[in-house]
């Protein structure tokens, strides 16, 4: 029974009444779910769920305060949460718009296809209702964009999912749940986050539940339950106090391996794989993912280790340059996790990042200028900064060497051109994914040696300090999981120079691409892992140390400096971290060191 905290209007009524008929209608016929096919059932109750998202949806706009308003919201986005394992599953497109930050969406496929489009959905109207300056016309126009799209979703979806796609599907969502959902990431301004896991969780056992008759080990089955309800408790905390890594340690890894028991189980057979390796049982792990999925490039098993050890011959092989002067290693140092130590790369106008887990992104450049790994060699390459050469003077370089045709001929089918040199130089890149760092083998429960302050850091990290809002686990750089698709930029206003009131860098990053003014200043979110060895930090290189990177994220990046950013991607407001908080993140980011790269 839906009780409505406001006196309604006519129109009102006659929605709630509609709203009434929906859950009578599904309460009636749950009786007869037992004799119906799994898939069915699951349909019909996700359309349903649906219905009534878009439903409590249009009540907001009837609403006529701001806290009927939020009360109305609030129970619309509990529906969307109970549909978001399938939506998302399903239409990851639609579910991406219904759940995107309240920031500018652009779209540049290139010069001439450049989309600008303003957001909408239950993040922005979750910002909006809790923002006095915004119009109740604003708020009408972002309701009725995303009831439209529910209501679209609604009449145009057919669930059809295989065993080997549910089993993604619990998949997505248990690893979503761990890594953004756990984290305040999308839920900005009420924090509902581990309320919003707990009704996902609800789902997924209902899911499990209605498959029930899949399962010829019914001890797993069991196990199942047990399990979903061993995490609704864990999850029964406030969002400050939550204990994300014992969560992740205990439950998420858990159900990693209960999902791999339930494909033999069921004996589903998956025609491939997606990010997430089919067998992974950790997070943490090198055999985590599946490289394949991050490159453009046909990945093989075959000659793998060889063609790594060839990949490393060339990374450190001078004569590929012109002058041969200069090689990969010039500029990344595997002493420095493959930087170089510098503000600035010599000859260069930014830092040099990290290589380590540089394989599990989708776009390469501070300013993502290039789509593959390969991509990213071809341009060192034919930079007049850099290698200033091509493809063709290596390949020349490369077939003056007797050892290295002998070894392309075994590797490569005797084929000597741009493709296979560079692929060669990518799969070594490739290769310096260890994840065996000490947080990693803790985790794991190789070994226990983490500290308290460590562990403290790293749910400072994935709460209350919002990292992990941008720099997201496992890899924690900008590539967005589960579905690890795409990778994200963000506008900082990362200063030129230190001090209490400075200019911004002149570098406009992602701008000089596709002149997109709205992109200016934006930069690719790195990777963390490493951070210890990697100084100094930012794409000039203005910080030296960890704990000026901290201050400035702290009090709110560009804007907290004076620095006026039209889309600064960092909320404005101080995260308000004391210093002992502030050294429980650091310790968190130190233990991320690999202990072989």
């Amino acid at each position: 029974m839906i009780t409505p905290i406001f006196k309604l209007k006519k129109t009102h009524t006659l929605g709630m009444c509609l709203l009434l008929i929906i859950l009578s209608s599904c309460k009636q016929t749950s009786t007869t779910y037992e004799q119906q096919d799994p898939l069915v059932q699951l349909e019909t109750q996700y359309k349903s769920n649906l219905n009534t998202c878009y439903l409590y949806l249009d009540s907001v706009n009837i609403a006529t305060t701001k806290v009927g308003k939020l009360a109305y919201f609030i129970q619309s986005r509990n529906y969307f949460k109970r549909v978001e394992p399938i939506l998302s599953f399903v239409d990851k497109n639609n579910y991406k718009s219904l759940n995107q930050p309240n920031i500018l969406r652009v779209q540049e496929e290139d010069a001439t296809d450049i989309k600008e489009n303003a957001p909408f959905g239950f993040q922005v109207l979750e910002e909006q209702l809790h923002d006095d300056t915004i119009s109740n016309q604003t708020i009408t126009n972002t309701i009725n964009f995303t009831r439209n799209r529910l209501g679209l979703i609604a009449q145009n979806t057919t669930v059809q999912l295989r065993d080997y796609h549910l089993l993604w599907l619990l998949r997505d969502a248990v690893i979503r749940v761990a890594v953004t959902g756990t984290t305040g990431f999308d839920s900005p301004i009420l924090e509902r986050s581990l309320e919003e896991s707990t009704i996902v969780y609800k789902e997924l056992k209902t899911i499990v539940e209605l498959y029930k008759d899949s399962f010829s080990n019914l001890q797993l089955y069991n196990q199942w339950l047990r399990e979903i309800e061993s995490t609704l408790k864990g999850l029964a905390t406030d969002f400050t106090s939550f204990n994300r890594y014992g969560f992740i340690k205990n439950h998420t890894h858990k159900q990693l391996e209960l999902l791999v028991a339930t494909q033999e189980d069921w004996g589903a057979e998956y025609p491939f794989q997606l990010a997430i390796s089919n067998d992974a049982t950790s997070l943490f792990s090198s055999s985590t993912f599946n490289l394949e999925y991050f490159s453009d490039y046909k990945q093989t098993t075959v000659y793998k280790a060889e063609k790594i050890a060839l990949g490393k011959q060339l990374f450190n092989d001078k004569r590929l340059s012109t002058k041969q002067n200069l090689n990969c290693a010039s500029c990344h140092h595997k002493d420095k996790a493959f930087t170089d130590g510098l503000p600035i790369s010599a000859n260069q106008n930014r830092n040099s990042p990290t290589l380590t887990y540089a394989a599990l992104q989708q776009s390469f450049f501070y300013d993502g200028r290039a789509g593959s790994l390969e991509g990213q060699v071809a341009a060192v390459v034919k930079n007049e900064k850099e290698f200033h050469s091509d493809l063709e003077t290596m390949r020349k370089a490369v077939e003056n060497d007797t050892t290295y045709v002998a070894i392309f001929k075994k590797i490569y089918d005797n084929k000597i051109d741009g493709n296979t040199i560079r692929n060669a130089i990518a799969s070594y890149i490739r290769s310096l994914n260890a994840f065996n760092s000490k947080f990693d083998n803790n985790i794991n429960g190789v070994e226990h040696t983490i500290t308290e302050s460590e562990i403290r850091g790293f749910n400072l990290f994935m709460g209350k300090a919002k990292c992990a809002t941008c720099h997201f686990a496992p890899v924690f750089n900008g590539t967005v999981p589960p579905n690890f698709t795409e990778t994200e930029f963000e506008a900082l206003g990362v200063p030129e120079t230190t001090g209490a009131m400075a200019e911004i860098s002149p570098d406009l990053g992602r701008y000089y691409l596709f002149n997109t003014d709205s992109r200016k200043h934006f930069f690719k979110t790195s990777t963390v892992r490493n951070v210890s060895l990697t100084a100094p930090y930012m794409h000039n290189g203005v910080y030296k140390t960890l704990d000026e990177v901290m201050t400035f994220y702290n009090n709110g990046g560009g804007s907290a400096l004076g620095i006026q950013l039209e889309h600064q991607t960092l909320p404005l407001d101080a995260l308000n971290l004391s210093d002992d908080e502030i050294k429980a993140i650091i310790d968190f980011m130190n233990s991320l060191e690999d202990s072989k790269v």
